[in-house]
């Protein structure tokens, strides 16, 4: 990439949008992100659901994001719902890279075989973003940016029209 891009963290977390639970997981998010070029002003809260996800995406993708994080609500309690928010977003999947970050969580803890986090694009287009569930935990923040974060420059390319 010339040059950073825009991006957006949203943390999916009824407690911390309740403001019971102090937000770990975005701000490190944030910070991890901006390591690749992807600039985040602070991280966005929203309660769990279907609906907060999907409207928080839209609006950040809206609002001119081209990397979208979420963290939180990819697991299998009645609340995780970040999965089913995000995908009637996605023009495109990449199977993949979801894969990939799971294998990579794998390697260090068992608990990320439960994570049904998607990862996608928006569109194909030069305007589209890049979307990715990360689970909740600090870990998983980490794991995910991990593998992300050196795609974005080629992702981001493709989607402007560039070669494989």
């Amino acid at each position: 990439m010339p040059e950073p891009v825009r991006g957006a963290v949203i943390t999916v977390s009824d407690r911390c949008a309740a403001g019971t639970r102090e937000d770990r997981s975005g701000p490190l998010a944030v910070r991890l992100l901006a390591e690749h070029d992807v600039i985040v002003r602070a991280a966005r809260i929203v309660p769990d659901g279907t609906e907060p996800v999907r409207e928080a995406i839209e609006e950040a993708v809206t609002a001119g994001a081209r990397v979208v994080l979420t963290t939180g609500g990819t697991g299998v309690t009645p609340r995780d719902l970040t999965p089913e928010g995000t995908a009637p977003l996605l023009q495109a999947r990449l199977e993949g890279i979801e894969a990939q970050i799971r294998s990579h969580g794998l390697s260090k803890t068992p608990l990320a075989g439960l994570s049904r986090g998607l990862v996608g694009v928006t569109g194909r287009g030069a305007g589209s973003a890049l979307v990715v569930n990360a689970p909740g935990s600090r870990g998983g923040v980490a794991d995910t940016v991990a593998v992300v974060g050196p795609l974005v420059p080629h992702v981001l390319e493709q989607l402007g029209g560039g070669d494989h």
